[in-house]
């Protein structure tokens, strides 16, 4: 095995919400409720903001899901890197690494 996160993977997100799907419908709910466009924090910094988790709880998946986001709401690669060292300082140096993964994902989805 080559990788343990992998692209690819995301494809089987309709078999896992086929086999829970109340726990899906759940937590799809909160997921579109905490993303919503229409909230006080404007886009852009709840791309930010997510990227900061994202990196904190090293999800690659949210890594690549919001970095692309965060590119499309116009956030710049000096915010990218600011959160980047925003979730280090709460999370040390697990948090810089992967956030070479965001700055990456950011610049192919620029």
């Amino acid at each position: 095995m080559s990788t343990y996160q992998n692209p690819q993977d995301m494809a089987k997100a309709k078999d896992l919400i086929s086999l829970a799907p109340q726990e899906a419908q759940a937590f799809l709910a909160l997921k579109t409720t905490a993303e919503r466009a229409d909230g006080v924090i404007p886009e852009k910094y709840r791309e930010l903001i997510s990227i900061a988790v994202a990196l904190t709880t090293q999800c690659a998946y949210c890594i690549d899901t919001h970095s692309k986001n965060a590119a499309r709401a116009g956030a710049t690669r000096e915010e990218i890197a600011e959160v980047v060292f925003i979730a280090a300082a709460l999370r040390a140096g697990a948090a810089v690494g992967h956030g070479l993964l965001a700055l990456r994902l950011f610049d192919e989805a620029a």
